[in-house]
């Protein structure tokens, strides 16, 4: 069994696109639950759009990740073998998550629902607590003050 403090840290973690599953059936039945009578068709333009930025922002991090040659998996930290902190890196240190969110911004434009969107920040406060917090000490750890100096120039989300 592997015993690294890092891996340990992260052993128990939900995978993030689980999580995105799990948040976007919540929302929808939040919608089923409290349906909103005011519909709005420009949604079904707004909601695609959204999605394919959020996409192409998760895309573009895993893309950074894939080039320097490092894991993508945020579960395995003890397989990085570089801090990637240029491309999409540059003004956010989680686009794969933030291309998770605007995913979820984008269903709760197309359901309409204002109690779904309450759903996004309940999908944040859980994302910052139980995934990238870890993440965070895990990488202070592998990368020490070239990631503490990162984290002091780019923010978390945006």
């Amino acid at each position: 069994m592997y015993t690294d403090p890092i891996y340990n840290m992260l052993k128990l973690k939900v995978p993030p696109p689980l999580v995105l599953l799990i948040s976007a059936v919540l929302m929808w039945l939040l919608s089923e639950l409290f349906p909103t009578t005011n519909e709005n068709s420009l949604r079904l333009f707004i909601a695609p759009t959204i999605a394919i930025i959020g996409i192409i922002i998760a895309v573009s991090g895993i893309l950074s990740f894939r080039r320097a040659a490092t894991t993508v998996n945020p579960l395995k930290p003890e397989r990085a073998t570089s801090l990637v902190i240029v491309g999409i890196y540059k003004f956010t240190r989680n686009p794969k998550y933030l291309g998770l969110l605007f995913i979820l911004i984008a269903w709760s434009v197309y359901l309409f629902s204002l109690y779904s969107a309450l759903m996004l920040i309940v999908f944040v406060l859980y994302l910052t607590e139980f995934q990238i917090k870890p993440e965070e000490k895990a990488l202070t750890v592998l990368f020490g003050d070239d990631y503490v100096a990162y984290t002091k120039s780019v923010r978390r989300w945006v």
